[in-house]
């Protein structure tokens, strides 16, 4: 009609892409790690360089986290309130503990955001089997100069009130634990890490990242690498006398083993074996631990992680803080020797029904196997939860335990969409919505093994 106004048509307007992530972060974060180490900066390196990753994650917009998330943000809630239990000094463990896990959140969501385009799973998967290769480099180190450590530039430039034995062990490589010799006890390597047991952790760990890296890599140098090293790395897994280690190992090779061949991929299953014959082959050359010795481990465990039970008892909401003191002062500090152990003491009975509840849902939210990948770092989440009791998991393992479960469930989202609109729900898109709104649905909807 003459005079007649027309109406502007609708358009669809299409959202900008995401900014990528950079991968560098990823990269030297672990590929650096020797070199951080040597500056003695082997254990401050995590919230370091979690802040770069902050700022990159804050400046990209709408970070996206997983259905179950508000598991591991009401730890971490708790783990601050659990802050009012201390009036002393432990108050810094407390504040380098807290910097850890703040470190290894910020790291699981840059992962998780991360597309597959600028961080794909064969970068991931070269990143942490490099990594591995450190470690294995690591345990010959200590295998072969177990008296060996030396001073940092960290170590020179720490002012004088914050020289304590704790401190000193963080930023003072050695190379092997060599406490116990005259008992019996055989050094045991350690490089490079602080304790022995968090050499052991990462090793088992990063296994299933070297099968990924393999399944990946199909030709070059690299590969050669890794298959050299895999049946030299039983050296020094032996020689650290690690029961828990070949334990937890054993079970997850065994695991993803009967997994991959009711899927028709054998090869895994002779890669297990492979492997089964030549550790039997070889552990008959290497020492082992003398009875007594290993009989004065175990009832020293055992003791102090009765004594954690018994004393939680009396705080019981809000735990300790930081692990005390031992009654028997010649036992190491209760909540000590095992994660688990210090969740429960340090931040009480709800801190550790959060923190366990975060461990078995990333287990089972990844345990459907459509691919090579989420089977392997399903295995090594399976591993993690394993040795909880046992082995502390802060910084470097519990890092590890996040990549897997970020990779894990990115792929989840990736091949099954289903499941990436249930997260998307679940969470709101984004990190805005309540924590609670991120806790699991009492059903999986995605669950299920599907054909490969």
């Amino acid at each position: 009609m003459p005079g007649a106004r027309l109406l502007p048509t609708a358009t669809t307007v299409r959202p900008r892409p995401l900014p990528a992530l950079p991968s560098w972060p990823i990269r030297a974060l672990f590929v650096g790690f020797p070199l951080w180490w040597v500056l003695g900066l082997g254990n401050l390196i995590w919230p370091v360089l979690a802040v770069p990753m902050a700022l990159a994650l804050m400046l990209r917009g709408r970070v996206r986290a997983p259905r179950g998330f508000g598991l591991w943000l009401l730890f971490l809630f708790w783990m601050f309130v659990s802050a009012l239990a201390i009036n002393d000094i432990r108050i810094v463990g407390w504040a380098f503990r807290a910097m850890l896990y703040a470190a290894v959140t910020v790291l699981f969501l840059y992962v998780y955001n991360s597309s597959r385009r600028s961080l794909p799973v064969r970068t991931i998967a070269v990143i942490m089997a490099t990594y591995w290769v450190v470690v294995v480099l690591g345990g010959y180190l200590g295998v072969l100069v177990p008296q060996g450590g030396f001073s940092t530039p960290v170590e020179r430039l720490l002012p004088g009130s914050l020289e304590t034995p704790y401190v000193r062990e963080l930023v003072h490589p050695t190379f092997a634990q060599v406490s116990g010799v005259e008992q019996g006890y055989s050094p045991r390597t350690q490089a490079p890490f602080t304790y022995t047991n968090e050499w052991a952790a990462n090793f088992a760990m990063l296994i299933p990242f070297v099968f990924i890296a393999l399944a990946q890599v199909r030709r070059g140098g690299f590969r050669l690498l890794l298959l050299l090293m895999l049946p030299l790395s039983l050296v020094p897994v032996f020689l650290s006398l690690n029961r828990g280690l070949m334990v937890s190992l054993a079970v997850g090779l065994v695991y993803a083993a009967v997994r991959s061949t009711l899927h028709g991929r054998v090869r895994a299953l002779l890669v297990v074996i492979l492997l089964a014959v030549t550790a039997v082959a070889v552990a008959p050359a290497l020492p082992k631990r003398p009875e007594q010795a290993q009989g004065e481990s175990n009832e020293t465990r055992l003791t102090l992680y009765a004594e954690t039970v018994q004393r939680v008892g009396a705080s019981p909401l809000i735990g300790f803080g930081a692990p005390r003191p031992a009654e028997d002062s010649t036992n190491p500090s209760a909540g000590t020797q095992g994660q688990l152990w210090m969740v429960l003491f340090s931040h009480g009975v709800p801190g550790l029904v959060f923190f366990l509840g975060w461990y078995l849902w990333a287990v089972w939210r990844s345990r459907a196997t459509p691919s090579r990948t989420r089977l392997w770092t399903h295995v090594t989440l399976l591993i993690g939860t394993l040795v909880l009791p046992i082995y502390g998991m802060l910084s470097s393992g519990l890092a590890v335990f996040m990549v897997a479960a970020a990779v894990s469930w990115r792929e989840l989202d990736a091949e099954s969409p289903r499941e990436a609109g249930t997260a998307e729900a679940s969470t709101g898109g984004s990190l805005s919505a309540p924590p609670w709104q991120a806790l699991p649905a009492m059903r999986d909807r995605g669950g299920g093994v599907h054909p490969a």
